[in-house]
C-alpha cells in the first residue's frame, strides 16, 4: 500500500517560516510525490504548488508566489514545500499529493483529479 508521509507542520507567527516534507513509501509501485494542496476550515481544498518529477517544472498559485518554494529530492523520493513570509490566511491543513505518472501535463498539474495518492495532512497555523 502506497503511503505519502508528511512532516514539518506547526505553529508560527506571521512572517515566520516552515518546511514541509512528503515522502512516498510502502509500495513496489512507483509513486511520485509532487504537489501540495491546502484546506482551511470551511473551505475547499485548493492547489498551492507542484513540481514535475522529471523536468522540475514548477507551478504556484498566485497567493504564494514569491513566498513559497516547491522542490524535490529524487534520491529520497521526497517533495518539499518551503514556506516563508507566512500570513494568517495561510493557516490550513496542507496535503501532499502524488501520482504514478512522473510528469502530468502542465495544464493538469493544479487539478486535484490529477493525483491518485494523498498524504494525511499536516497542520500549519499562523498567528498574527
Amino acid at each position: 500500500q502506497v503511503q505519502l508521509v508528511e512532516s514539518g507542520g506547526g505553529s508560527v507567527q506571521a512572517g515566520g517560516a516552515l518546511r514541509l516534507s512528503c515522502t512516498a513509501s510502502g509500495s513496489t509501485v512507483d509513486v511520485y510525490p509532487m504537489a501540495w494542496f491546502r484546506q482551511a476550515p470551511g473551505k475547499e481544498r485548493e492547489f498551492v504548488a507542484a513540481i514535475r518529477w522529471s523536468d522540475g517544472n514548477k507551478s504556484y498559485t498566485d497567493s504564494v508566489k514569491g513566498r513559497f518554494t516547491v522542490s524535490r529530492d529524487k534520491a529520497k523520493k521526497t517533495v518539499y514545500l518551503d514556506l516563508s513570509g507566512l500570513k494568517p490566511e495561510d493557516t490550513a491543513v496542507y496535503y501532499c499529493a502524488g501520482d504514478s505518472r512522473r510528469d502530468p501535463i502542465l495544464s493538469d498539474i493544479a487539478s486535484r483529479q490529477t493525483y491518485d495518492y494523498w498524504g494525511q495532512g499536516t497542520q500549519v497555523t499562523v498567528s498574527s
